[in-house]
């Protein structure tokens, strides 16, 4: 093999040359960050369409058992348990559903993260747009401009406008609270 074919790999932290750069290291960094973050959210993907694959053929199976308990001549016992107990499970199914709605929330947000990091290592990575106050507006703006939870929204502004990560987390919680009484039961997708 000739040496004009080998193809030598751009320097980084473990084996510094002088083409090493601090910028290089940061955007393998928020790549990696990135990569995590999808490989987390493929797995929970599996895991939540097994979980909803799994819910609805139970609602098929309880609704099928309520129906047929209906059949049932008169009022006796073992028909009023069998529609009490089939109550009880469709109301735990609607609660566990409620309950996904926090994947829904989270999965939406890594999506969010992953693609911001994207950019930011894309801005990061480019000279020409680096020092540029008007790319990092620009970066900041197409962020925003992808939340759909209002959460996301204060929780930008507020650390834009200087606040602390732990303030800025203070601030959703305190929402978070005021509004959970309000809508406990409520489903909401996104």
């Amino acid at each position: 093999m000739s040496s004009d074919s080998i193809v030598h790999a751009p320097s980084n932290s473990r084996a510094p040359d002088l083409d090493w750069s601090q910028i290089r290291e940061t955007v393998r960094m928020l790549h990696l960050a990135v990569a995590q973050i999808e490989m987390a959210m493929r797995e929970g993907d599996d895991s939540i369409n097994t979980l909803s694959s799994s819910f609805t053929t139970m609602i098929e199976k309880v609704n099928a058992i309520s129906a047929a308990s209906a059949m049932i001549d008169g009022e006796g016992e073992a028909r009023t348990m069998i529609q009490e107990n089939c109550a009880t499970v469709t109301s735990g199914m609607h609660t566990s559903i409620v309950a996904f709605q926090f994947y829904d929330k989270l999965s939406q947000r890594l999506q969010h993260v992953a693609e911001s990091l994207s950019a930011l290592s894309g801005l990061v990575s480019d000279n020409q747009r680096l020092f540029n106050p008007g790319e990092w507006m620009g970066l900041q703006d197409h962020i925003l401009s992808k939340y759909s939870m209002q959460e996301e929204v204060n929780m930008f502004n507020a650390l834009l406008s200087g606040a602390s990560i732990e303030e800025a987390l203070q601030l959703y919680q305190v929402k978070q609270s005021d509004e959970s009484g309000e809508h406990s039961n409520d489903i909401e997708l996104f």
